[in-house]
C-alpha cells in the first residue's frame, strides 16, 4: 500500500516528500536537510520504510503593485 500524501499532526497539515528511505539514518539526514531550509518535519516508520512529511509555514506576504481605488 502506498503511503499516504497528506497527514496531520497536532491539528497541522503535513505532505509527504515522496521519497521513502530504507533507514532512519537516511531518513534523518533527509529531514535535517528540509529544517536547514525552514521546513518543519515529521518522520513517520511506516512498514519497515521511513517517510519524511514536510510543512512551511508562511511567515511573511510580499504584495507588489499599488493597492485598488477604495
Amino acid at each position: 500500500m502506498a503511503p499516504e500524501d497528506v497527514r496531520f499532526f497536532d491539528g497541522h497539515k503535513y505532505m509527504w516528500d515522496g521519497e521513502a528511505q530504507e533507514s532512519r539514518e537516511a531518513a534523518e539526514a533527509k529531514q535535517k536537510e528540509y529544517e536547514n531550509d525552514e521546513f518543519e518535519t515529521q518522520l513517520v516508520e511506516e512498514e519497515d520504510q521511513f517517510l519524511v512529511y514536510t510543512r512551511r509555514v508562511v511567515t511573511e506576504v510580499v504584495v507588489e503593485g499599488e493597492p485598488p481605488p477604495a
